[in-house]
């Protein structure tokens, strides 16, 4: 078997595994958050930081909700960083933004973080704090979830398929997944672009004789 069926078969073993009561149950959170008034922060480092990017804006141009992601903005960022350390980075951005009740944290990791290892401790530290203010948690992580899947209200674990393949189709499948969600019928409020364009595509011009 070569590499690339190897991986897709490892994909479809994954997808065949979701928790589907979990999904359910993530957009039921969501919907919640929107019908409330909430604001919904991304947090992620590495590809779960491009995917804070991409979800916060998908978020809040499909499904109409109050989205941001801290790593967008680099300069707090690396103030925060540079000053504070990185531990507080994320926690510090919350803070700031005076999280509430109503709004929610969502994480896209690989390990869901957690202090005992040091990893994502800056995700951890986020986490506690919204706990300790009552906001929801929300994650998208792999193997056992870490930190986040312990405290997070509503958590999808991605499958482990293969020890060696636990980040890519953790990372994969965390863009499958928030993209069921924010096409959902019950998060979806505006039309896609590719969706709304009507007529086939163009084709070249016919050749002359």
């Amino acid at each position: 078997m070569s590499y690339v069926d190897q991986y897709l078969e490892e994909v479809g073993r994954i997808l065949q595994r979701l928790d589907i009561r979990a999904l359910e149950s993530m957009v039921d959170g969501l919907v919640q958050v929107r019908e409330e008034g909430g604001r919904l922060f991304f947090l992620g480092v590495g590809g779960g930081a491009g995917h804070a990017s991409h979800a916060a804006n998908d978020f809040r141009k499909v499904a109409g909700l109050e989205c941001y992601a801290p790593t967008d903005n680099v300069a707090e960022l690396t103030a925060r960083i540079n000053d504070d350390g990185w531990d507080s980075s994320f926690v510090g951005y919350l803070r700031g933004s005076r999280l509430r009740p109503a709004d929610a944290v969502f994480v896209f990791s690989v390990g869901g973080g957690s202090l005992e290892r040091n990893v994502s401790p800056n995700i951890v530290k986020a986490l506690t704090f919204a706990k300790q203010v009552g906001a929801r948690v929300f994650g998208i992580v792999g193997r056992d979830g870490g930190f986040t899947a312990r405290v997070a209200d509503h958590c999808v674990v991605v499958p482990t398929s293969s020890s060696d393949g636990v980040t890519p189709h953790t990372e994969g499948m965390q863009a499958v997944i928030w993209h069921l969600l924010v096409s959902h019928p019950r998060l979806k409020r505006y039309a896609m672009k590719w969706e709304t364009v009507e007529g086939r595509e163009a084709t070249p011009a016919e050749p002359r004789e």
